[in-house]
C-alpha cells in the first residue's frame, strides 16, 4: 500500500518502518505460538495411555504374522 508523503526518502523510511513492524508482529506471533505449544510427549500421553490400557492379546507378532495379514506368504 503506497503512502502519500511529500518526498521519496520519507516514503522509503515509512516503508522500512512498516516492514519492521510486520516482522516484529510475525516474530511475536511465533513466540506466542511456541509458548503455548504442548510438547509432543504431553500430546501423545493420552494415546499411549489408551494403547497401554488394552489387554495383551498373547499373540506373537513376527514376520509370519505380518505376512499373513498382508496376504503374502
Amino acid at each position: 500500500m503506497p503512502l502519500n508523503f511529500r518526498g521519496e526518502s520519507v516514503n522509503q523510511l515509512a516503508q522500512k518502518l512498516a516492514a519492521r513492524a510486520r516482522m516484529r508482529m510475525a516474530l511475536e506471533g511465533e513466540r506466542q505460538r511456541l509458548d503455548q505449544a504442548v510438547p509432543p510427549r504431553e500430546r501423545l500421553r493420552p494415546l499411549q495411555d489408551r494403547v497401554l490400557s488394552r489387554p495383551a492379546s498373547g499373540l506373537e507378532a513376527d514376520k509370519a504374522f505380518y505376512d499373513e495379514l498382508s496376504g503374502s506368504a
